[in-house]
């Protein structure tokens, strides 16, 4: 048999990781136990699955249970599982790395944090179960077969760097974690995790939800006066969601929610259901209190657990949950479906499309209660998952009106509270047709941008779409409550209204400026569709904008980015008659329209509006050539 033994170093990231954990950045250790009992559950629930898939594998489903062995004397504290195991490979992989998106993220911001609580939440959201254990422990053994196998393997570490792993032969399947635990330290919240009675607290208050029994000896009068040793279960193995929810209380719910989510911090949101009739089921699902650091990241898993008569069936159940609400977490309890369901299966099941819907519906009707009856935690919602949620005005046109009824954006009315649409509308001047947005890489950009010009100084309030997503769902939804969107880089835009901007007074400048439009349109004709007087401008000289279905250039580029092929989109340049610039070019083509120096200042009107919307130059070195030139001539 292979006795192989080997050292091996952490991956860098989990290195780093240990070290936080070894020197006890969370305050409150008692969750380690919380986080080995987690695990050991979700090693029963793949057991029973698997063998309820596999036929042939000779393992015994039985008893399933989880044990707590407490060795005072040798001080250590084992958590025990038989449930699936782990090979020798997985055991690196899974222990001796961390596999899961968004390490690297955490580590940047935990050397930004600047105290303590910060760094906690931090850790909070990230979620290192099995690495917690070094908080107590000054060293860890893992012993652990996998289900079907012959071999087991041996993992060791003092978190200082490095582990062994060496393959052993005598060992019963599952997995069972040995703590060597630190003494006792009350001042560093380090507490006796040999006393029976802290170790049972700890499981109650933590995993008392938990479907398998936990069981670990305790004393008991014997009825002589002395006292026995008996092995009892601790847990009370209630499935919380299958409870009324007045028979669980709200730290239930915390914990429970802690469980399944690998979360340290509060969830912002319970929400319960219950469906009966043609086909029945329960859920419970949380909106955590903060975004995942993988939130945005390709390979995040996302979903809820599916349960089929409390049977466990799969972590991250993706036709449960629509993309745009990947943060929520949860389990459903379906009574009809079969046990033998795969993933491929769920996409087509009609049980599965009708309890979707249903989760989705609730889900936005609880954001949308609490945007009505507690407006700050509905802020603290949308600023962690608004970006998220608006993919849903793309992707679910079904719920497209509700996503908008509950969503929030920045505007022009105020610099730090975002507006809902309804209230937009309410605002909106008399005689206003639509709701004005402006998209751009941020609020600066978009604040600053020319276009922003007439409209700021008439009063019109302008949203400020600054999330990628937003250039994608504004093309898709016409409009809200009777109201249409309207970009204001886009098209027409016609916001005169005092006397002397007179539809004769605007006929004659049109005609003044006709020669130099017809000129410039030639000039610049490889680079714009027409060049026109501009409306919407006060102060800068000329500006960019697109057709009324022009895609925008920010979407051209996310689209070629993704290796769509898109033909070139011509755009129009607006100049403002008023500005000294474009009036003296206007004057100096009356008298030398034959002056090649012109159409370079045409070139640069041009390349200062492309700037100016935060565009990019075709050729960058020349504007800079004909910059300079300009300039010198000038002293």
């Amino acid at each position: 048999m292979d006795t192989q033994f080997e050292t091996l170093e952490f991956q860098a990231e989990a290195r780093q990781l240990l070290q936080l954990m070894v020197h006890s950045i969370y305050s409150n250790k008692d969750i380690f136990l919380r986080e080995l009992i987690s695990n050991a559950s979700d090693a029963l629930d793949k057991l029973r699955l698997e063998a309820f898939r596999d036929k042939d594998l000779e393992v015994e489903t039985e008893d399933l249970h989880i044990d707590l062995e407490i060795d005072a004397e040798q001080r250590t504290l084992t958590v025990r599982d038989n449930g699936i195991g782990m090979s020798r490979d997985e055991v690196v992989t899974l222990i001796g790395t961390i596999a899961k998106s968004g390490t690297a993220e955490l580590l940047r911001k935990l050397k930004e944090a600047k105290d303590s609580e910060a760094s906690q939440e931090l850790i909070g959201q990230f979620g290192v179960g099995f690495y917690s254990s070094f908080m107590v422990a000054d060293t860890v053994t893992l012993l652990t077969r996998k289900a079907g196998e012959s071999q087991a393997t041996r993992w060791e570490s003092s978190g200082e760097g490095t582990y062994t792993v060496e393959t052993v032969a005598d060992a019963p399947q599952g997995t069972a974690v040995t703590l060597h635990l630190k003494p006792e330290d009350t001042d560093d919240q380090l507490f006796d995790y040999t006393n029976t009675q802290k170790v049972m607290g700890i499981v109650q208050r933590y995993s008392d939800f938990i479907t398998w029994p936990i069981r670990m000896e305790v004393e008991r009068p014997d009825g002589e006066g002395g006292t026995k040793r008996e092995l009892e279960t601790v847990n009370s193995m209630k499935a919380l969601w299958a409870r009324p929810k007045d028979e669980a209380s709200e730290e239930e719910y915390k914990e429970f929610y802690k469980h399944i989510s690998h979360d340290w911090t509060d969830p912002l949101e319970t929400i319960q259901l219950r469906a009966e009739g043609t086909f029945e089921y329960q859920a419970l699902l949380f909106i955590p209190a903060h975004a995942p650091l993988d939130l945005f990241m390709r390979e995040r898993k996302r979903g809820v657990q599916l349960y089929v008569k409390r049977v466990f069936i799969m972590d991250d159940c993706e036709a449960l949950v629509p993309e745009y609400l990947r943060f929520v977490k949860g389990v459903v309890d379906a009574q009809d479906l079969s046990l033998n369901v795969s993933r491929e299966i769920l996409q087509q099941d009609r049980q599965i499309q009708l309890i979707r819907r249903r989760l989705v519906k609730k889900v936005l009707s609880t954001v949308k209660t609490m945007m009505t009856e507690d407006p700050d935690r509905y802020r603290t919602f949308w600023k962690e998952f608004g970006a998220a949620v608006k993919e849903g005005l793309v992707g679910d046109p079904d719920n497209q009106e509700t996503i908008l009824d509950i969503a929030s954006f920045a505007s022009t009315h105020d610099a730090e509270r975002q507006t809902t649409l309804r209230e937009y509308i309410e605002r909106m001047k008399e005689g206003q047709e639509h709701i004005y947005y402006l998209t751009g890489a941020s609020r600066s950009a978009i604040e600053n941008s020319p276009h922003m010009e007439a409209f700021t100084a008439k009063g019109y309030e302008v949203l400020i779409l600054a999330d990628p997503i937003d250039e994608m769902w504004v093309e898709s939804v016409p409009g809200f409550d009777g109201k249409q969107f309207q970009s204001i880089a886009k098209g027409q835009v016609d916001l005169d209204g005092e006397e002397e901007n007179s539809e004769s007074e605007r006929d004659q400048r049109q005609q003044d400026f006709a020669d130099l439009l017809s000129w410039m349109s030639d000039t610049l004709q490889d680079t714009v569709k027409e060049v026109r007087l501009s409306a919407r401008l006060t102060t800068s000289p000329a500006c960019i904008v697109g057709d009324a279905h022009d895609v925008t250039p920010t979407l051209e580029k996310m689209y070629r980015a993704m290796g769509q092929e898109m033909p070139q989109i011509k755009r129009i340049l607006e100049v403002n008659p008023e500005h000294p610039l474009v009036a003296g070019l206007r004057k100096a083509h009356a008298e030398r329209a034959d002056d090649a120096s012109l159409a370079e200042t045409a070139e640069l009107l041009y390349g200062m509006a492309l700037l100016a919307e935060g565009g990019e130059l075709s050729d960058p070195p020349r504007f800079t050539r004909l910059l300079a030139d300009r300039l010198a001539n000038s002293l």
